[in-house]
Order: structure tokens, then C-alpha cells, then sequence
């Protein structure tokens, strides 16, 4: 009975946003968002955008999708470019969860979006990555062989801490570009009422802080 007891009250409050926004600023090191001034002062010479996903079937459009963080990164990371001048560079392949219905990888849906909704174009893309570690070691070659050194990183701001290690590691000056923060949404009140956000953005904290946790204790 304790451990029902235990049980449900630990879902309750990991279902509750205000969680999700205590363990956001809490549990992972935190990103300041990115300016166009720091982009200039720190020397940034290309944007690189991790990619989270795709719906490979998208039945309104007839053809496969970026999923809902993907699209958020890319339209954060062309912005940014935009802003600044800046080349664009997008990796992702096809994950280890990858459904089998999956015929192109994150990068290549990327490059179609980029042009069809934006008008832009990809300047590197790597796809042939599995997760974030493949994402760097797969991409920084690529930006090296042109020169490119000094990189702005944009993905979520949880999902930042692993990013910037991984891409670190390859030798690359990273200068963060987080995006996505989980912040306050509703009113007090509602923070602390049950809801499927709330449990999906303290799973995606508890995801990042174990696999930060991991990678500090295994490096690869």
C-alpha cells in the first residue's frame, strides 16, 4: 500500500509543469538564449542545427515531415542565419528508434523544408548519424575540411549540456544557441495540476539529466 501510495504521488508530481520547470533549472546546467551581437563578437562562422526527429508519414502533406523539435530547431537556426549571414548546417540521419516506414533521413527532409517554407538552403548535411554523438563526430569533418571552426549550436536548451560535449569533444569552438525553454505556461495553479505536457517535459529533463549523468561516468 505504501508503494502505491509512493507511486502515485511521485506521478502526480511528475506530471505537474511546475516540476518540469524546477527540474529545467535545477538539474542541467544552464544556457543564456543566444544573441545576433554574440553570434558577431564571438566569431561564429557556420549554424549548426541538430535535427530531433521526423514523421515519416504525413499523410496531409504526402510525404514525410520533420517532427515538431526538429522543425522548431531549423526555423530557430535559419532565423539565426537570417539575422547574421551565416551558413546553415543540419545533421541527422535516421535514429535507433527509427520507424521502418522511415525513407529518408532527418537531414534530407530538413534540406526540402528549408527551401519549400523558407527559401534557404542547407549549406552541409550530414545524414548518416544515429544519435547526438554521431551528430558531432559525423558533422565536424565536414565543417573542418572548410575551414569552419568556430560553430553557434542550436537545439533545445535541455538537450544542450550532451550537445555541447559531444561537439566539444570533436575539437570545435561551440558557442551555445538553445531554444525551447521549459518555462511557466499557465497560471500558478494550473502549474501544479496534472497534465500530459507536464509528464512529457519532466521525461525529457529526466532523459537529459541520465544520459549527462552517463556520459560523464562513460565517456565516448
Amino acid at each position: 500500500m505504501a508503494l502505491m501510495v509512493f507511486s502515485l504521488a511521485l506521478l502526480w508530481l511528475l506530471s505537474c509543469h511546475g516540476t518540469a520547470v524546477w527540474l529545467s533549472r535545477t538539474a542541467l546546467p544552464q544556457f543564456a538564449p543566444l544573441s545576433v551581437a554574440e553570434l558577431k563578437s564571438n566569431k561564429v562562422q557556420a549554424i549548426v542545427v541538430l535535427g530531433g526527429g521526423v514523421l515519416p508519414e504525413a499523410p496531409e502533406y504526402g510525404e514525410s515531415q520533420l517532427n515538431a523539435p526538429s522543425t522548431a530547431r531549423l526555423r530557430y537556426g535559419l532565423w539565426l542565419a537570417r539575422q547574421s549571414g551565416l551558413p546553415v548546417a543540419f545533421t541527422g540521419g535516421m535514429g535507433w528508434a527509427a520507424n521502418a516506414s522511415q525513407s529518408l533521413s532527418e537531414a534530407e527532409v530538413a534540406q526540402r523544408v528549408a527551401g519549400q517554407d523558407h527559401g534557404m538552403t542547407l549549406r552541409w548535411l550530414e545524414s548518416q548519424s544515429r544519435d547526438t554523438t554521431g551528430n558531432a563526430r559525423l558533422l565536424a569533418p565536414l565543417l573542418q575540411r572548410d575551414g569552419i571552426q568556430r560553430i553557434a549550436l542550436v537545439t533545445h536548451a535541455s538537450h544542450m549540456p550532451r550537445s555541447m560535449i559531444a561537439f566539444e569533444r570533436t575539437g570545435l569552438a561551440v558557442t551555445p544557441a538553445p531554444m525551447g525553454y521549459i518555462l511557466p505556461r499557465q497560471s500558478p495553479l494550473m502549474e501544479w495540476l496534472p497534465s500530459p505536457h507536464g509528464l512529457q517535459a519532466s521525461r525529457e529533463l529526466l532523459h537529459e539529466w541520465l544520459g549527462l549523468a552517463i556520459g560523464r561516468i562513460l565517456p565516448v
